[in-house]
């Protein structure tokens, strides 16, 4: 994977990506399952002409689903590929058992060694047991599905790649999620001290730089 080339741009009109329309049979059986995720219900409406759409947040996100009755003529189950990104894939997997989601084993794409089982996602088609053995960021998965078929893939992301987020941006949306950020900030702090051969008694400094550029996807310090 590259990181993305940074493009100049002038500003204009934020546009916000923030409902994906996922499409569903039962609309009741998808709401007890989103709901037993523990995801926010934002919505459930209902219309004239048999119309019912109902919103659901997931935990931390910018962005909702929505389902229902007469929202979308797509095939239910079609929506394959759905990107759930997580501090940390083997407790966001735990989670997902603990409300009794058939779930994955946790997996990493084979890359150029074609074994494993042939199951399409955005990186790869082969999967290979266990997280990415570096433990890099964007390189540990596990899927699972609603009752109706639509794929969800949790992918763990620990830190950005350049231009994928604004900069600015450094706000966490859990403590789980700050947590692993400072757990990586203390491993990282431990080789900076080796390779300093002193301690560093400004590390709360060397810790908030590296957690706000790991944050925003720029250069850590050494």
């Amino acid at each position: 994977m590259t990181a993305a080339i940074e493009t100049k741009r002038e500003p204009t009109v934020d546009m916000k990506l923030e409902v994906v329309v996922i499409p569903v049979v039962d609309v009741s059986r998808a709401k007890a399952f989103y709901s037993n995720l523990g995801w926010r219900l934002d919505a459930d409406f209902v219309g004239p002409d048999d119309y019912r759409v109902i919103q659901f947040t997931p935990p931390g996100s910018g962005a909702s689903v929505i389902f229902g009755k007469n929202v979308t003529a797509a095939t239910p189950g079609s929506a394959q590929g759905l990107y759930l990104i997580v501090s940390d894939i083997e407790t966001a997997r735990d989670d997902l058992l603990r409300h009794g989601v058939e779930v994955s084993e946790v997996f990493h794409d084979a890359g150029d060694n074609h074994t494993g089982s042939d199951e399409p996602y955005l990186f790869g088609r082969f999967r290979l047991p266990g997280a990415d053995p570096e433990r890099r960021s964007y390189r540990s998965y596990a899927s699972f599905n609603d009752p109706d078929g639509n794929g969800w893939l949790l992918q763990e992301v620990t830190a950005r790649l350049p231009g994928r987020v604004d900069g600015s941006d450094t706000a966490f949306t859990s403590s789980s999620e700050l947590a692993g950020a400072l757990r990586r900030a203390e491993a990282a702090h431990g080789q900076h001290e080796k390779r300093t051969g002193q301690r560093d008694a400004d590390w709360p400094s060397w810790y908030a730089e590296y957690i706000v550029n790991e944050k925003a996807g720029n250069s850590l310090p050494l």
